[in-house]
């Protein structure tokens, strides 16, 4: 085929690629991405359709590397092994669509791709120590019908259907198949394009219907008064025996017994706030228990605790009306930022309540969300820490944890999105941390939904995807290949 076809083939998918996903994607773009090449594909020779789609997927995520290598500092043969990997992913799995089709099998072809690609990610969340951090799924956090699938299948169900209308849409435009005497036969095509049409179009119908259903109401406000409250000054973590920790926990005292005369039942700081050891923490402690005593508010702050030589990255649940402090302790640290830390295990709730505690990248974990909901929990509270430009990511993992499981969110960054979500994924609240003293977020808390199909089975679609995918590939194993000679279109 003509070589500037291919190259405008891989052009425009990595650009749709590069648009669509991301630190701030464009959720429509998303759906298109994957289309250029997989048109191409059964119009192109074996050689040339992998590799269209291994440098669709490197290029369109080649924006990507600086923040992994300079942000989140990842070390250079991880970050190359991961976008180098996916890419080449993406590439066979384009080869094993073209195959499909030339076999004369394009139900099979389009269901081969969002089949692999949610194989790809589930294998990825279990392999690497991000959880399910990266997924396709997260582009349509702000689309709210789409979103609804996570409740009953997790991002995998999400990820599927992203991948799966490119690639029906792509198998149903495929080129005709020639005839045994060489002519062009239109007849089989046609009827297999309807039946394609007619599978996807049924999937992606369901999963709509079934989004608008479960949006037909909003969860009613259960009429506790929640407070997020962030500071980006100083952005790092402050010594509490410093006089710029006394100096903090001052201000942020303050901005409590304000917010708690006005209502607020709790109200949740960010994490990592302060550095405290033993002989510290009582200035922290004194007056955030006072607080809690007399206004009868809960207070969770985040902070960096020192036990000896050990460190440990926690939230402390001050409870309404006194009492000892809380503590859980973060289950998922981030490696090599937080190496020198030491991860907690357990499920900590605040007192007399349902409201589980947890932080920042343990909600990038569905089975840690899960046992939370498994549990009993009815809402999360989330101190946490961004890294300025992806806060609208991570806000939106965790709104997509919190759909999940049928939970409201309540999550507070410095140097992200402060936001409060509801079971459904509707954004109650929120703000971005800005150069203000205080950025402050108040909402009545949303109560959580029922239990969700998801919090029963867990990962069930992302086997039933394995189950598919080992379908799909074993199937034309035991046909036979001149079937492939009879459906090879004309080459252009």
């Amino acid at each position: 085929m003509k070589i500037w076809k291919a190259m405008a083939a891989v052009t425009l998918s990595a650009a749709l690629f590069h648009l669509g996903t991301g630190l701030h994607p464009i959720a429509w773009f998303t759906w298109l991405a994957p289309l250029p090449v997989l048109l191409l594909a059964p119009r192109a020779d074996a050689r040339t359709a992998p590799i269209a789609g291994f440098f669709a997927w490197a290029v369109g995520q080649a924006a990507m590397w600086p923040y992994f290598l300079d942000v989140v500092e990842m070390p250079l043969p991880v970050v190359a092994a991961s976008q180098l990997g996916t890419a080449l992913v993406f590439g066979l799995t384009v080869a094993a669509f073209r195959a499909l089709l030339l076999r004369g099998r394009p139900l099979s072809a389009a269901a081969v791709v969002p089949a692999a690609w949610v194989v790809t990610e589930y294998a990825v969340s279990l392999a690497l120590p991000h959880g399910a951090w990266w997924s396709l799924a997260y582009t349509q956090a702000d689309v709210l019908p789409v979103l609804q699938t996570a409740s009953a299948t997790g991002v995998w169900g999400m990820t599927f259907l992203l991948m799966a209308v490119p690639s029906a849409i792509a198998a149903v435009l495929r080129p005709a198949a020639r005839s045994a005497g060489g002519e062009a036969s239109g007849a089989r095509p046609r009827s297999d394009g309807v039946r394609v049409a007619a599978v996807f179009g049924a999937v992606v119908l369901l999963a709509l219907g079934y989004g608008g259903w479960r949006l037909r109401t909003a969860p009613a406000p259960r009429g506790e008064k929640v407070a997020l409250v962030s500071t980006d000054h100083p952005n790092d973590v402050t010594e509490l025996d410093s006089p710029q920790g006394r100096d903090l926990v001052t201000r942020y005292a303050s901005h409590i017994e304000q917010l708690a005369s006005n209502g607020a039942r709790v109200v949740v700081l960010p994490e990592k706030t302060f550095l405290a050891d033993d002989d510290s923490l009582p200035a922290l402690t004194r007056p955030l228990t006072r607080i809690a005593r007399t206004y009868r508010v809960d207070v969770v702050a985040g902070l960096v605790r020192s036990r000896g030589d050990v460190l440990y990255n926690v939230a402390l649940d001050f409870p309404a009306g006194g009492g000892e402090p809380v503590e859980y302790t973060k289950h998922h640290l981030i490696p090599g930022l937080e190496g020198d830390l030491r991860p907690g295990k357990d499920l900590v709730f605040a007192p007399d309540t349902r409201w589980g505690l947890i932080i920042c990248k343990d909600l990038d974990y569905p089975d840690l969300v899960r046992s939370y909901r498994a549990a009993g929990a009815t809402a999360l509270y989330a101190p946490a820490w961004d890294f300025g430009d992806d806060g609208w990511l991570h806000s939106r993992i965790a709104v997509v944890r919190g759909v999940e499981n049928g939970l409201p969110i309540a999550r507070v960054p410095r140097a992200g999105q402060v936001t409060v979500s509801d079971p459904n994924g509707r954004i109650v609240a929120e703000a971005a941390t800005t150069d203000a003293e205080f950025v402050t977020v108040t909402s009545a808390l949303p109560a959580p939904a029922g239990v969700t199909l998801y919090t029963r089975l867990g990962d069930w679609f992302a086997w039933l995807c394995i189950a598919l995918l080992a379908l799909t590939l074993g199937a034309p194993l035991f046909r036979p290949r001149r079937a492939e000679q009879a459906a090879r279109p004309k080459q252009i």
